[in-house]
Order: C-alpha cells, then structure tokens, then sequence
C-alpha cells in the first residue's frame, strides 16, 4: 500500500474485498474472482479473496482508497471522514468486468457527476 497509490501494488492491496469462505461459497464463484460490490451509492469491481480473520459470514471488507470510497455516503456529519461501517452492500460474481486502478476509477467517478 506504501508504493504509490497509482501503482498496481496499490489497486492489489486494496481493490479487493474480503469475503468469508461461506459467501464465497454462497456466491459460487472461486477465490480471486472479480465481483461486483454495490451499495445505495455507488457500484465497484474488486477481486473477492479469502478472509484473513474470522468466521465472519455475511461482512465484507474493503480495506481504503476509493474502490471503499466508491460505496459510502459522503456525507461527514461534520467529522471530515466519511462512515465506513456499516454499509450495505450487494455482492455478485463479475468474472467479466475489470477491476480498475485508482487513477481509472477516480476519473471514471469524475465523468459520473
């Protein structure tokens, strides 16, 4: 995550979710399999891999930059950082759709407004 946050070390480390082995399961897909997260907000590709703690089926972890930017209300209720927790999500398999580095998703979240 330290390398840059335009590098592809960058999008690896953080333009994944974590998923339990049970949702990976439920969604019937393999670990490493691109899925599509949406949320009231927003929608982003990540890649899906396996929970580094746990059992926590049905929570999912997105760990920073704007692939978890991408799915929460920017409203900061005056705190300056937006609420991360909590945020329901849809998760399903997107074998065809592309994770995009941060610069991509950025502009691409530009074009949107």
């Amino acid at each position: 995550m330290e390398s840059g946050k335009e590098k592809e070390d960058y999008m690896k480390s953080c333009g994944i979710i974590e998923l339990d082995q049970a949702d990976i399961d439920k969604l019937g897909i393999l670990k490493n399999t691109n899925v599509c997260v949406s949320s009231k907000f927003n929608r982003v590709v990540v890649k899906a891999i396996l929970a580094t703690q746990g059992p926590h089926p049905g929570l999912g972890w997105i760990p920073m930059g704007p692939w978890a930017n991408m799915l929460v209300d920017n409203n900061t209720y005056s705190t300056g950082t937006p609420t991360f927790k909590g945020t329901p999500v849809t998760v399903e398999p997107a074998e065809d759709e592309k994770v995009l580095s941060s610069i991509d998703l950025v502009l691409k979240a530009c074009m949107e407004e």
